[in-house]
């Protein structure tokens, strides 16, 4: 079973709203939860949080998961006082149709639903078609442009009503787990090398990074004011477990039998050779993705940083991922943290990252 104060952490980043560019709520959680054991905790103007352990050390290991999660934002008011929204992220335009959602307003959050016509009053083409995002809107309850207005204002973000709830065993499901399980994952890793201390060599930065779903952007800021010598990036992978998943396609990857550990063009070839190892010789499940161009995680643009980084990208498998209902297995993310803790305390000054080999 999971820590319960880790398990309180989890729920509490999961639940706390982060659409991208929006993320300092779920900040102050992760602030918070690794200021408990961290030597350092810092924010940039960017929003990207950090807490470190052993600054002194070296090299600098960097591990990284963005904070923020698709969404909405308030973009137009009607006369009539209904809300149009563009997304932040991306969206199948199916998923939102009747869904209550929150506005997150400086006054607090205020309730909605997303309308559409109802089924009888659709045309035999308009059934036929998905709707455009454009298509759809808020209903508050409002009567007027004026009422609406006093509630909310135009770029006002927006997240489905959805929480965390446990499932069966240790599934559990939640809206955001992309990629705020992530900043779990970093956070408790951190915390496992703040008790071994004395085993540990590298100076250690587990980042929680911005704006990853608008395009990666938090994560190339921070990677160049840290400057790593070694990072790996921890983010949710898809599960092909489920009906109409085609494994000739996306590979053969199971919740609940450990973390994804990527090969490919954009990981450094030691970091995953050093990851993999380091989950046999620890007895760690794993298993493994291919890669053949970029990963669209925020692994590519650390890799780039400065003059170039040893990156490795270990992700956790999910379904249904860019849903409300997004749904893991808790042991692993406990196995995630587990690999990245011992694969940090493996790294020293004497290892040369350069592939030439």
């Amino acid at each position: 079973m999971m820590r319960e104060q880790s398990y309180e952490f989890l729920k509490n980043i999961v639940n706390t709203p982060s659409p991208s560019g929006y993320e300092y709520r779920a900040q102050a959680v992760f602030r918070e939860y690794t200021a408990q054991f961290a030597d350092e905790v810092h924010t940039d103007v960017l929003g990207n949080s950090y807490a470190v352990i052993n600054p002194d050390g070296y090299p600098r290991v960097m591990l990284s998961g963005h904070v923020d999660e698709i969404g909405f934002v308030v973009h137009y008011i009607s006369d009539e006082g209904f809300l149009y929204f563009r997304p932040v992220g991306g969206h199948d335009s199916i998923v939102p149709v009747g869904q209550r959602v929150y506005i997150h307003t400086k006054h607090g959050p205020v309730l909605g639903v997303i309308g559409r016509k109802a089924i009888h009053m659709l045309s035999e083409e308009e059934r036929r078609k998905k709707p455009e995002l454009s298509d759809l809107w808020i209903d508050i309850g409002a009567s007027s442009k004026k009422e609406a207005e006093e509630q909310v204002r135009l770029g006002d973000p927006v997240t489905y009503v959805y929480d965390f709830q446990p499932l069966r065993g240790e599934l559990v499901t939640a809206r955001g787990f992309d990629n705020k399980m992530g900043c779990f994952v970093v956070a408790e890793a951190l915390r496992l090398l703040s008790e071994r201390r004395s085993e540990l060599k590298a100076a250690v930065y587990a980042v929680s990074t911005v704006q990853e779903e608008v395009g990666l952007r938090g994560a190339r800021t921070i990677a160049h004011e840290i400057a790593p010598q070694v990072a790996v990036t921890v983010d949710v992978g898809h599960s092909t477990d489920h009906p109409g998943v085609d494994k000739k396609k996306h590979g053969d990857h199971v919740i609940g039998k450990g973390a994804v550990i990527c090969r490919g063009s954009h990981v450094n070839p030691l970091v995953f050779e050093m990851l993999v190892d380091t989950a046999v010789e620890k007895e760690i499940p794993y298993q493994i993705e291919v890669a053949g161009g970029g990963t669209g995680t925020d692994n590519d643009v650390i890799q780039l940083a400065r003059s170039g980084v040893a990156t490795g990208l270990v992700s956790v498998p999910i379904r249904y991922m860019h849903a409300p209902c997004e749904i893991l297995h808790l042991g692993d993310l406990e196995n995630t943290v587990r690999l990245l803790a011992e694969f940090t305390l493996k790294v020293h000054a004497g290892i040369n990252w350069t592939p030439i080999g």
